[in-house]
């Protein structure tokens, strides 16, 4: 896979000039670390053998000025990368995460929590820093090269293409072995994905966990995800083992290669010991552009499976997309039809078949019907959640693909079965129903879904912290923030997919007040199981295997004595549930 990095090239735009200083800075390093070196030969030849004490002085001031501005610019570098990196990984994690929100449900229903986290937070670093250090590095070892090179050749071209000689040989090892530590890389980065993933998911399960006995068995589970992990980690520490000592005994062989020529050339006269002092220190820090590069090709390798994980995000396109140039949408009487439609999740596998209805404007309509019937499939195509496969559906006679996303869930409010709170506080859960509403509005919403009581009591009333996914609240609480939320909205369609499942009988009374007052003059479309919300229903739709096998009024249906008949009986004899 070709390393190609679209989106930092975006982000990095508004940088650039942070990452030219950057560069700028550490090249002149590059160049006061080449002047002092020169500074021993200097020394050597003037000092040493000549015994020359102005020559000394001359070494001593000249180095501290040297070192000075050495520590300034390396400082400058130091600061700006680090700004530049921590906006870099912030920017592109912001651009992943927003990516995420634009795409389909589909996407999310294919994934799994821990692993997006990880190519997230993981990742994204691992990018970062080799988009942010490497280059200034390279221009570094760019200077430090044709420099040592320009000076080495120099004093002697001899000495100077037996250092070349081992370039090949530097290049040869660090291809060998970055093949393998790529696929190294890239498995250790999938195993940590899924250690993510296991941990995310006993986190989150964790009342289900402790209820079934089951903390021994995560733990292991994921004892052996991180065993598996090691294994590889260690599998690439070994191989990093045998690359570093490879590279370090070329390097060595070279080295001596130099002194021994070197150290004829100076009993034969031809070199001075200062020139072969500077010249072994200028061939040693020859080596470090040759040995970055292999580090550099290392990292690389590693940073593409990061870069192939991370793409394969923003590379993703949605399946549910606004129309080209669709006019605004006009005021909503809220009528629904349905023709026709067919939906599967897989291939071959119709969750929905030929479905066929119509909602007039503040009709209530149920759908009822087995487990497994479709019913929440169908209300998530009424949401466009998904696109139909075939057939189309129609608000007040246009069609939903011919609407632009927002300007249709403007219209519509959707209260779930497993209620979903964000770690905020009441307040501001309430407030997803339209931000930025007041204080007045928001009491009002949630006293109308008889939820200001309870609110009132918790320790901060509505600035209360709910702690994740409303934990601190019971079910029958979270429901009413819920229903107060969508009571704010003010939607001209609702959707309640069994809202009231989750409550027992003493909140049921309190919330179907509420879901009465709110669906008033609205177009509401009720997944229920409890026989009391049917029953008030304007027509029911019952589903089995994907398709309506009986449509009309709890009168009309349960004269028919079909399927909803029998279920209503059951219903009767139990809790009230239609099973």
């Amino acid at each position: 896979m070709k390393v190609d990095w679209p989106q930092y090239k975006e982000l990095l735009r508004p940088h650039r000039a942070a990452m030219i200083e950057a560069s700028l800075a550490v090249m002149g390093v590059a160049v006061l670390n080449l002047a002092i070196l020169w500074l021993f030969r200097y020394f050597f030849d003037h000092v040493l053998v000549r015994h020359d004490m102005t020559a000394l002085w001359r070494i001593i001031w000249a180095a501290l000025a040297l070192f000075a501005l050495h520590s300034l610019l390396s400082v400058r570098q130091y600061v700006l990368l680090a700004r530049v990196g921590q906006r870099l990984v912030t920017g592109f994690r912001l651009r992943v995460v927003e990516h995420l929100t634009h795409l389909s449900l589909d996407f999310f229903v294919k994934r799994r929590t821990g692993e997006l986290l990880s190519r997230v937070a993981s990742d994204v670093g691992t990018i970062q820093n080799l988009v942010t250090t490497v280059p200034v590095n390279l221009a570094k070892q760019a200077v430090t090269l044709v420099g040592a090179m320009g000076l080495l050749l120099y004093m002697n071209w001899r000495l100077c293409l037996m250092i070349l000689a081992i370039v090949p040989l530097v290049v040869l090892v660090a291809r060998l072995f970055g093949r393998r530590l790529k696929a190294l890389s890239t498995e250790t980065q999938d195993h940590m994905a899924e250690s993510t993933t296991i941990t995310e998911e006993l986190i989150s399960g964790i009342k289900l966990v402790k209820s079934f006995l089951m903390e021994r068995h995560e733990v292991d589970r994921l004892a052996a995800n991180l065993d598996r992990t090691d294994a590889v980690a260690l599998r690439r520490a070994r191989l990093m083992g045998v690359f570093v000592p490879v590279i370090t005994l070329v390097t060595l062989v070279g080295a001596l290669g130099v002194l021994w020529f070197g150290g004829v050339q100076v009993i034969g006269g031809a070199m001075t010991p200062g020139d072969l002092v500077a010249f072994l220190l200028y061939g040693g820090i020859l080596m470090g552009p040759f040995s970055t590069m292999a580090r550099v090709f290392t990292q690389v390798k590693e940073a593409q499976g990061a870069m192939q994980r991370v793409m394969e995000i923003l590379n993703e396109r949605p399946t549910v997309v606004d129309p080209p140039h669709a006019a605004p949408l006009a005021p909503v009487r809220g009528r629904v039809d349905v023709h026709g439609i067919t939906f599967s999740y897989e291939p071959g596998r119709p969750v929905v078949k030929d479905v066929a209805l119509t909602a007039e404007p503040g009709q209530v309509v149920a759908l009822v019907g087995p487990s497994g019937g479709g019913k929440s499939t169908l209300v998530h195509l009424l949401h466009r959640f998904y696109d139909p496969d075939s057939g189309w559906i129609a608000l007040d006679g246009r069609d939903l693909k011919t609407i632009k996303l927002a300007d249709l869930y403007a219209q519509m409010a959707l209260v779930p079965q497993e209620t979903i709170l964000f770690g905020g506080t009441v307040g501001e859960n309430i407030r997803f129903g339209r931000h930025g509403a007041s204080a007045e509005s928001v009491t009002a919403a949630a006293d109308a879904a008889h939820a200001h009581g309870f609110i009132q009591a918790l320790p901060k009333g509505y600035d209360t912290v709910v702690g994740e996914k409303g934990v601190r609240l019971s079910g029958g609480q979270r429901q009413r923030i819920a229903i107060a939320r969508a009571i704010l909205k003010d939607p001209r369609i609702l959707i309640l997919d069994e809202a009231t499942s989750a409550l027992d009988n003493e909140s049921e009374v309190l919330v179907q007040d509420a879901l009465d007052r709110l669906m008033r003059g609205r177009t509401t479309f009720v997944v229920a199981h409890r026989l009391s919300t049917v029953q008030r229903a304007d027509q029911i739709l019952v589903l089995d295997r994907g398709q309506i096998v009986e449509r009309g009024t709890h009168d009309e249906l349960l004269s028919n004595r079909g399927l909803y008949h029998r279920l209503s009986v059951a219903a009767s004899a139990g809790a009230g549930l239609i099973p």
